[in-house]
């Protein structure tokens, strides 16, 4: 759902490519990748707020590790098993029709992947988290040049590994890419009761917003689980929170959401964005003005033009 000012313009950034500030490689596999919000390349709408996931990253790409010390299964999940004492194929799928998976192609191993996506994959058979790999490394590959086909390879590996959590966050930020909210949610929703990771909310609030469901995006934003978000991630979902109060007719409500001492911050990457959703609400609200001087500002930090900032501002 894509929403247009008075003179036609889409109120969402424009970014020239769709990985943007994130690694290649959901953001995960190398990890797979997050999903970048709107590329000019992705076959979905592009809407303000929208944000940017990320992929599987790749092993060049790998910093740090996450911590998901704080998630503990649900016993009835597993059984009386520990995750130590857990059988391999545990993990292995109650669908196992596998006729529906993409070809890998010749040159796509798996090791693509950085090493803590490959760790996550140990509690499948050898033979099993191969296969995962090589799907995972896959849609790395395609996420840009031919993101349903990235999809493709994500759900292969849904069917091989449904009940891993980087599988089931990588499947969701490739249904996101191309606009199969429904699908995304239900994979990233998984993906959170497997491993309580909350970076993904910025994508679920806008997968709300992309289903017509901009009060539910707004109470995604309102959620315990919104507080915990690091900077980057609770500057993209009140961005997103934005667009909902755009969607509602809410204009002065959603340059309020925006007006935050983040938007003089100049050193990190999302104050592009925030600069940019404030300007555009600014300039759907008819105050001119003071959507120039922040689309200039905004433009001043976006060396690399992946905005019209640029061209807003004159």
């Amino acid at each position: 759902m894509e929403n247009r000012n008075s003179s036609g313009r889409s109120d969402r950034p424009k970014r020239s490519n769709r990985d943007g500030d994130r690694p290649s490689s959901p953001s995960r596999p190398s990890r797979p990748s997050r999903p970048s919000s709107s590329g000019s390349n992705s076959s979905r709408p592009s809407r303000d707020g929208e944000f940017k996931p990320r992929r599987p990253r790749e092993d060049s790409q790998r910093s740090g590790t996450r911590n998901n010390s704080a998630f503990k299964p649900k016993n009835e999940r597993f059984g009386d098993r520990s995750l130590k004492n857990r059988r391999k194929d545990d993990h292995r799928p109650v669908n196992r029709d596998f006729s529906k998976d993409p070809i890998i192609p010749e040159g796509i191993t798996g090791e693509e992947l950085d090493k803590v996506t490959r760790g996550d994959l140990l509690t499948l058979s050898a033979d099993n988290a191969k296969i995962v790999a090589q799907h995972l490394s896959c849609v790395n590959a395609y996420a840009d040049s031919e993101p349903e086909l990235a999809h493709e390879h994500a759900q292969a590996a849904v069917r091989h590994a449904g009940r891993v959590a980087v599988v089931r966050e990588t499947a969701g930020y490739a249904a996101y890419r191309i606009g199969k909210y429904e699908i995304a949610i239900k994979d990233l929703k998984a993906a959170f009761r497997i491993n309580g990771d909350v970076s993904i909310w910025p994508v679920l609030a806008d997968c709300e917003r992309g289903l017509g469901r901009p009060r539910k995006a707004l109470e995604l934003a309102g959620a315990p689980e919104a507080k915990k978000l690091a900077k980057e991630q609770a500057i993209e979902l009140r961005i997103v929170a934005a667009g909902a109060r755009r969607d509602l007719g809410e204009i002065e409500a959603a340059i309020v959401t925006l007006q935050t001492n983040d938007l003089n911050t100049e050193n990190d990457s999302w104050a592009i964005r925030l600069r940019y959703a404030y300007a555009d609400a600014l300039e759907a609200a008819g105050r001119k003005d003071e959507a120039r001087k922040w689309f200039k500002k905004c433009a001043q930090l976006d060396v690399d033009e992946s905005t019209d900032a640029a061209a807003r501002c004159e």
